[in-house]
């Protein structure tokens, strides 16, 4: 009752339906919301709930407090960072689950991380490397993340060989021993034992946006740390499981290889993969089909309910096992049509002939447009109803359509008010308007007298229930 006032009170149009139908008697409480059970479905609301995405903002513009009487900072991280912290840094995250609360407490643990954040802000990287070979733990923080290093490689995998640009590193000869300049080499191999230890304030922004822009790929509780990186691990693990179980990946990446490294001057002559289809006259090209597909046997044109569900399953089965490579209906092509029906639909409703950008009813007063929409979602509402009642076996369900249809012979008179109380320019528009809702009114009735006509004619025989 409590989900059912909310929605009264959320939504102005239900409200007025409720008003017009449960209150003047035409359909009970039961009946109304039996044809909205989606909208009291609590748990489904919950689902569609938004989910908040990770703030833009970085980590490292967080400034610490200090007391002004000693060199002692201090940080304050809130759920929301520690979830940012995890799904940037997959090394930080794998160091939680390893060590807390076995090898430290977690107070311990992010005092060595924001430590490890401080000795990168100063950019000495001798004293970072020196830091990080006294204490092991310090040194996880310190170093870079090999895990978010292989997850690059494995994606740097995926990319289109003609646009990855490191694979032309060949082409250039300035990286290899005894070219450029001199004092370059020295440098490298001078600084090699601290290249694990060196960071890039670019490398950080990419990956910073990148999380953001995937959102929260988990969906806990923040306030539980660890439930927070043990999510994040278990959802990386199977995005990784289900890529590595798709060897079309890699396959892809050979065949586009293959062509890329063909001359084409140098390639046979290739014949078309099938032979061209000229069709003359139709009905012999479905006719053939039609052989094809049944073979020696004839194909049986109706089938049995458990026939026709066993094929479904092995059909349903074949698509499990092999996947569908392409899809079953084109993107673009599915984009065109649903264009054109809504153009269709929108022109043949609402639309006047002269300029198709001009709605009929933003030409009527606000008044008249009102009761033109109100009668037409009532008229859905009633004949929801009533269709559905049908076929009809009790005499509940013949007492409801009597309602039904008491209630929608009182709109006719006043459509044709409606029509009566416009100005004479207008009228024909209205009417443009009115007509499907008469149209979609004189459906029902005609079935309900046909069905009529059919129980009269049985010589008195009433359906079962009766009375």
């Amino acid at each position: 009752m409590e989900r059912r006032i909310k929605l009264l009170q959320e939504d102005s149009e239900l409200q007025k339906l409720h008003k017009q139908f449960v209150i003047g008697g035409v359909l009970s409480e039961t009946e109304f919301w039996a044809t909205r059970k989606k909208l009291l479905d609590v748990s489904a609301s919950r689902k569609a709930k938004q989910r908040v995405g990770l703030k833009s903002d970085m980590i490292f513009n967080v400034k610490p407090s200090s007391d002004g009487q000693s060199n002692r900072v201090t940080f304050n991280l809130t759920p929301e960072m520690i979830h940012q912290i995890f799904a940037e840094k997959p090394a930080v995250r794998q160091a939680y689950l390893n060590f807390v609360p076995n090898k430290m407490t977690e107070k311990d643990f992010w005092t060595k991380y924001w430590r490890a954040q401080y000795l990168h802000s100063t950019k000495n990287i001798v004293a970072a490397a020196a830091e990080a070979a006294e204490d092991e733990e310090l040194a996880v923080f310190l170093k870079q993340d090999a895990i978010l290093a292989s997850e690059t490689r494995q994606k740097i995998r995926k990319v289109d060989p003609t646009l990855d640009m490191e694979a032309d590193e060949g082409d250039d000869y300035t990286h290899i021993p005894g070219h450029g300049l001199a004092t370059e080499s020295t440098k490298d191999e001078m600084e090699a034992q601290y290249e694990p230890y060196k960071r890039s304030f670019l490398q950080d922004i990419n990956r910073h946006a990148a999380v953001v822009l995937e959102g929260r790929t988990v969906d806990v509780e923040t306030g539980d740390t660890r439930s927070v990186a043990e999510a994040l691990a278990s959802s990386k693990r199977i995005e990784l499981a289900k890529e590595a179980s798709d060897g079309n990946v890699y396959q892809e990446r050979l065949d586009r290889i293959t062509r890329m490294a063909e001359i084409e001057d140098l390639q046979a002559p290739r014949d078309p993969p099938v032979a061209p289809l000229c069709i003359k006259d139709p009905r012999d090209y479905f006719d053939s089909q039609q052989v094809q597909l049944g073979g020696t046997r004839q194909v049986k044109s109706r089938l049995s309910t458990s026939e026709a569900y066993g094929s479904l399953r092995v059909f349903i089965s074949e698509i499990r096992n092999i996947g569908l490579n392409d899809p079953i209906v084109k993107p673009e092509v599915a984009i065109k049509v649903f264009n054109v029906l809504t153009q269709n639909i929108s022109s043949s409703k609402y639309q006047l002939g002269k300029n198709p950008h001009e709605s009929i009813l933003d030409t009527l007063p606000s008044v008249t447009k009102e009761e033109l929409l109100l009668h037409w979602t009532s008229i859905q509402e009633l004949l929801k109803h009533f269709w559905s009642s049908y076929p009809i076996t009790t005499s509940y369900l013949y007492a409801k359509v009597s309602r039904l249809k008491d209630a929608m012979s009182q709109i006719y008179p006043k459509l044709q008010e409606i029509k009566e109380s416009v100005q004479s320019d207008s009228r024909h528009q209205v009417s443009l308007l009115v007509q499907p809702m008469l149209q979609a009114l004189d459906a029902a009735f005609a079935h309900y007298d046909l069905d009529q006509q059919k129980r009269s004619a049985k010589s008195g025989e009433k359906p079962n229930g009766y009375a």
